[in-house]
Parts: structure tokens; C-alpha cells; sequence
């Protein structure tokens, strides 16, 4: 088992950055990939970016592409994700998530390539 807390969401004007952060506990020795998702309100539950469980594969949707960084700290158990040039339509909840893999290039591109979840962290982006 794995618990997941997101943390570093708040409030921005357009054109700003923010860096969330997921620390995990629990069942950290083994090897997980994970990712980052989001849900605006009315829409549903979208990818944003992949790491594997190394760190040296990353994966973008169009939309955050060339603005946003995923990254973790193996060390600290944290997945990170450096968000820059916000845009009003980045207005969501962020949720990170993990799933267990023994291939170090595995990255999961949807929801239900993950196992674990966390309870979110509100992103506001003000126009």
C-alpha cells in the first residue's frame, strides 16, 4: 500500500508558476511510476504528465507541454510537478498518482493505468 498527499496548489494570476508536490509513504521501497492528473469542474479526469520510476522517462499532454516539468526525488519519496505560464484553463484539482512496475521505462497515460491516488490539491489560475 501506498499513500499519496498532494500539497502546493493555491491561487495565480495568469502567466505565473507553481510547483506542487506528492509525498508518498507507505509501501515506498518498491518501484513505482506515477503521474500527474487533473479535474476542471464539469469535465473529467484528464492526464497532465508521467514519470517512470527511475525518473529518466517523462511524458506531457499537449496542453501543459513545454510549460509544465514532472519530476521526482526517489530519495524523499515526492513527486514534483513545476508548473509555468498558467493559464486560466489550468484551473483544476491535481491529483497525483502511482502504480507499481518492475520495467523502468513504464509510464501509465491513463487513469486506469494507476492503483494508488491522492486526495487532490485546487489549482486556481485568475485571468
Amino acid at each position: 500500500q501506498v499513500q499519496l498527499v498532494e500539497s502546493g496548489g493555491g491561487l495565480v494570476q495568469a502567466g505565473g508558476s507553481l510547483r506542487l508536490s506528492c509525498a508518498a509513504s507507505g509501501r515506498t521501497s518498491s518501484t513505482y511510476a506515477m503521474g500527474w492528473f487533473r479535474q476542471a469542474p464539469g469535465k473529467e479526469r484528464e492526464f497532465v504528465a508521467a514519470i517512470s520510476w527511475t525518473g529518466g522517462s517523462t511524458y506531457y499532454a499537449d496542453s501543459v507541454k513545454g510549460r509544465f516539468t514532472i519530476s521526482r526525488d526517489n530519495a524523499k519519496n515526492t513527486l514534483y510537478l513545476q508548473m509555468n505560464s498558467l493559464k486560466p484553463e489550468d484551473t483544476a484539482i491535481y491529483y497525483c498518482a502511482a502504480r507499481y512496475t518492475d520495467i523502468t521505462y513504464y509510464m501509465g497515460l491513463t487513469s486506469s493505468d494507476y492503483t494508488y491516488w491522492g486526495q487532490g490539491t485546487q489549482v486556481t489560475v485568475s485571468s
